[in-house]
């Protein structure tokens, strides 16, 4: 996620603040946030879920619409996802 330089600050707050909910939510085992060194507006999250339903059933929650809607005016760009899996 590409956020406006001055949104960056605001963006971790709102992160620290619903990170033990998204974590405790049915089907998550844990989400980290990590920052791009340059440039330093720049996001991931990296989450691991027991599977595609349990994700979907996250983003479909009131929890992802109301975090989404205070975090979706901060981006200076679109917002990108993937699901991805390890390779064995």
């Amino acid at each position: 996620m590409t956020f406006r330089q001055e949104a960056t600050e605001e963006f971790i707050k709102v992160y620290r603040k619903k990170q033990p909910f998204i974590s405790g939510f049915d089907g998550c085992h844990g989400v980290e946030l990590l920052r791009c060194k340059e440039p330093d507006n720049i996001f991931f999250t990296y989450s691991i879920w027991d599977d595609e339903e349990a994700l979907q059933k996250y983003r479909q929650s009131e929890l992802f619409k109301g975090t989404w809607a205070l975090v979706k005016p901060m981006f200076e760009a679109k917002a990108e996802a993937w699901t991805v899996e390890e390779e064995v």
